[in-house]
């Protein structure tokens, strides 16, 4: 059991409380206030001085699966031999023992939402995981599987264009996608018609009708059954799009098909920010540190998020990153810089990224129940002079 005294709590969801005490036992938030009992027994530390805010949450990167400082014999993201790869999963392509997890933590990353590139336009499974080292991957699920990655744009046109397949345009690429929806709904149709099937033999043989005939079950088909689930809504559908109107082709489709989505990345929703606010669109946008490296990020600017935020639409700052996820901060404190109100840049970093993967009930904001990952820095969290001096993830201190 833990106790951190006197320190200023940015709860981020219930106000900032100065001269706090914030409690945590067995991993989980206790009491916040600055009239906290301390139990007897409780390691108290004197955090005068100090803030205290909820880990930080990347929203969309690749930690573990392009792992650091190693090169193609662990770029494990994007399988590149089929454009629609529902069935992979980032648990079987993670690495618990990828160097970036310790720079992550030192930098007050306590949660990621990592998965795989955007080579394909249906490119597997997302994993959400707490970032401190374990020996296992299955010892450091948050949530397994997080969502759906869908690509539009370059990416998928210029791996398939180059071996003269389909994809090899935006038409293609959209085409591709409603296929693939469209094979998983015909899909979903044969398994109802034989769940009725086999209630209704079940119910005859119960009535003693011995010349009912048993229905012959679906063969089993792995991506289908991967993308059943976007079609359900159980998985969101999270879609690779810089470009406006490839952000307004994902939008289309996904209308279509009735999903539950967001866009990753949104690098010109800028201008098109009451659509996606009208729509209540949620979007993680970045990497803002970085040049341009195609013509789809021509338009991209560190404005961006501050205008859609404005607009109403919530946003989670993300970084595309690997070990770069330790500057995730950074991003949010260049919005800010940039005409994102600083409330906004924190939720972006906290609350709204959790919200967005689907684990704000066990993190992103200080609340008593929830997880306790929490950062300790000398200053405010988005002063880069202001590094972690503690972080804590599931109650326990990690640095």
């Amino acid at each position: 059991m833990y106790a951190l005294t006197n320190a200023t709590i940015m709860t981020i969801t219930q106000g900032t409380i100065e001269h706090g005490t914030i409690l945590f036992d067995k991993g989980k938030i206790t009491a916040i206030g600055t009239d906290v009992a301390i139990p007897e027994g409780a390691t108290v530390i004197d955090a005068t001085g100090k803030t205290i805010t909820p880990g930080f949450v990347d929203a969309h990167c690749h930690t573990g699966i392009f792992s650091d400082g190693i090169g193609w014999d662990h770029a494990d993201g994007n399988e590149m031999t089929d454009p629609v790869t529902p069935h992979l999963r980032a648990l079987d392509a993670l690495n618990p023992d990828d160097i970036a997890w310790p720079e992550l933590v030192a930098n007050g990353i306590t949660t990621v939402l990592t998965g795989p590139g955007s080579a394909n336009v249906i490119g597997g499974m997302w994993i959400c995981v707490k970032t401190q080292p374990k020996s296992t991957v299955d010892q450091m699920i948050l949530l397994e599987p997080a969502g759906m990655k869908m690509a539009l744009g370059e990416n998928p046109r210029r791996v398939y264009g180059g071996q003269k397949r389909l994809p090899s345009t935006r038409m293609g690429n959209a085409a591709v996608l409603r296929n693939a929806l469209y094979e998983a709904q015909n899909f979903l149709k044969k398994q109802e018609k034989y769940e009725e099937d086999l209630a209704e033999y079940e119910k005859k043989t119960a009535d003693g009708d011995k010349e009912a005939k048993q229905p012959t079950e679906p063969e089993r088909n792995l991506k289908m059954e991967a993308l059943v689930r976007v079609i359900k809504r159980e998985l969101k559908a999270r879609i690779h799009a810089h470009r406006a109107d490839d952000i307004i082709t994902a939008i289309r489709i996904c209308e279509e098909f009735n999903l539950d989505y967001t866009i990753e990345h949104c690098t010109e929703g800028y201008k098109i920010a009451d659509i996606l606010a009208e729509k209540k669109v949620p979007v993680t946008v970045g990497p803002a540190l970085m040049s341009r490296p195609k013509f789809e990020m021509r338009g991209m600017t560190p404005k961006n998020p501050g205008i859609l935020a404005k607009a109403g639409v919530k946003v989670a700052i993300q970084t595309d990153e690997m070990s770069g996820v330790k500057f995730l901060a950074i991003n949010a404190a260049l919005a800010a810089r940039e005409g994102m109100p600083v409330e906004e840049a924190l939720k972006a970093i906290t609350i709204n990224a959790a919200e967005i993967i689907g684990v704000a009930d066990r993190v992103g904001s200080l609340e008593v129940g929830k997880d306790a990952d929490l950062v300790v820095l000398p200053g405010h969290p988005l002063d880069f002079l202001s590094a972690p001096e503690m972080v804590f993830i599931d109650g326990e201190r990690v640095l």
